[in-house]
């Protein structure tokens, strides 16, 4: 009993189950699909941080080998590889999800904050998102689906070679399902899963200047 409670609790607190007390009665059907988004995004994670620890011990492995034993293993570069490009793929959905991608203010600040043009720049990252999301999904798909029906292994693992690709799709199919979420306002903003509210400088500026120029006068 204590270890479902435990369960629930870490559940709890890392948005992966949903808390019932916050709702009068029946939980609404968009709470579950923000709790699927939460639990796709757990698991991309764990994938990441797997792909990075193996990456790592793997290519220091293997640089000890060369330099200390002058040999080494020739499959590992082409496994770093694949690594690489598996967990490059998907913190991109990762970034997508915190809207933690670089970004340009300058211009998004000469507009009032709450107008219009602010408003409309706000949903515009997630509609670009949204295309950028389809394209990888479509056009990765299609691409590993016809690199699964060739003939053809990779050089040094003999891996099939679709396998190197295949974290596109995966990675697209995230990013839209983030953006359709956001555009929809079923995922709020504030809804973070991987890092803090981001702090506007030029509001706190303005905010301590007015507390300034209040104590002065008192």
């Amino acid at each position: 009993m204590s270890g479902s409670s435990s369960f629930r609790d870490w559940a709890l607190k890392n948005k992966l189950a949903i808390d019932k007390s916050k709702y009068n009665g029946k939980v609404p059907f968009t709470a579950y699909i923000v709790l699927v988004n939460h639990w796709c995004h757990k698991v991309i994670l764990t994938i990441s941080q797997i792909a990075v620890v193996i990456m790592l011990c793997i290519v220091f492995f293997n640089v000890v080998l060369r330099y200390c034993f002058n040999t080494g293993i020739g499959a590992v570069d082409e496994v770093a590889r694949l690594l690489v490009t598996c967990f490059t793929f998907l913190a991109c959905a990762i970034g997508v999800r915190d809207h933690m991608h670089i970004s340009v203010t300058m211009v998004y600040n000469r507009f009032p904050k709450g107008g219009k043009m602010r408003k409309f720049m706000d949903i515009l990252p997630d509609i670009a998102t949204l295309a950028c999301g389809i394209f990888l999904l479509v056009y990765g798909g299609s691409y590993v689906a016809r690199l699964f029906n060739l003939p053809g292994t990779l050089p040094m693992t003999g891996l099939p070679t679709w396998v190197q690709y295949i974290s596109a799709p995966f990675c697209g199919f995230i990013m839209a399902f983030d953006s359709i979420l956001f555009l929809t306002r079923i995922l709020k903003p504030e809804d973070l899963l991987y890092s803090e509210a981001e702090v506007d400088y030029q509001e706190l500026v303005k905010q301590q200047a007015a507390e300034a120029e209040k104590g002065g006068n008192n």
